[in-house]
């Protein structure tokens, strides 16, 4: 997979996590400084402004006893007093390379809203797209389609930064696999995204070659591989997954 050209290599890309808390979405979570989270029912991420024992500590307090966070980061952390660290595996971040199709097909695609939380939330924990949580639709848009009333799939912004919006949250029931319905949505994010003069990007697992394959096909291409880390108290006794 080729790494995309130097002209979208934003810098602000490298820490779409402090970047996001600090801007556009700080009304979505907590912090300071040293450190910051997203509210534990929008999303399970964190951040670092630096890799110092101060800021180790600014996460620590901003997690409860029995909590996790999840961080990205260019190298593996280093060791954190009072915290454990553990490394859950590497993400490659892939941003679009051209734009999506001019007229993508919508016409049985709906807007989600808070009203769709619980069907979302049940989809999402039925095909482990990522984290997702009570009110993670409130990071962004989300589309979906319904089969008979049901939602049957869905995907939606989650990351926002200036001049990029992460494409997240991708997912569709498992009996409506093969159909192009995740392409689809994807394809009308990235329609809106441009639209509004923003670049779309997304996070996958480096061992999610399907999703890889997909996400090459519409035009994403891989800007830098992160390694994703669930970090939470040293002292708990019963870790949780972020």
């Amino acid at each position: 997979m080729n790494v995309i050209a130097a002209s979208s290599t934003h810098a602000d890309l490298d820490r779409p996590i402090w970047t996001a808390l600090t801007t556009r979405q700080a009304h979505l979570g907590q912090g300071d400084a040293l450190a910051r989270r997203y509210h534990a029912d929008i999303a399970p991420f964190a951040a670092l402004a630096a890799e110092t024992p101060a800021a180790y500590e600014a996460l620590r307090r901003l997690l409860q006893p029995d909590e996790q966070a999840a961080l990205l980061s260019l190298e593996p952390l280093g060791g954190a007093e009072r915290l454990r660290v553990e490394n859950v595996g590497t993400i490659h971040q892939m941003v679009a390379t051209r734009a999506a199709a001019a007229t993508p097909d919508d016409l049985d695609v709906i807007r989600l809203n808070s009203a769709d939380s619980a069907e979302m939330l049940d989809l999402a924990q039925r095909t482990k797209p990522g984290p997702f949580a009570g009110r993670t639709h409130e990071m962004g848009r989300y589309i979906g389609v319904r089969d008979h009333g049901r939602l049957i799939a869905m995907a939606g912004e989650r990351m926002c930064i200036d001049g990029y919006v992460e494409i997240s949250a991708v997912c569709v029931d498992d009996a409506w696999r093969g159909k192009g319905l995740a392409g689809r949505l994807i394809d009308i994010l990235r329609n809106e995204i441009g639209q509004r003069g923003e670049t779309p990007f997304l996070h996958v697992f480096s061992h999610n070659t399907t999703a890889i394959r997909l996400y090459e096909r519409l035009g994403f291409a891989l800007r830098r591989a992160f390694v994703l880390s669930r970090v939470g108290h040293a002292d708990a006794s019963a870790p949780q997954h972020a």
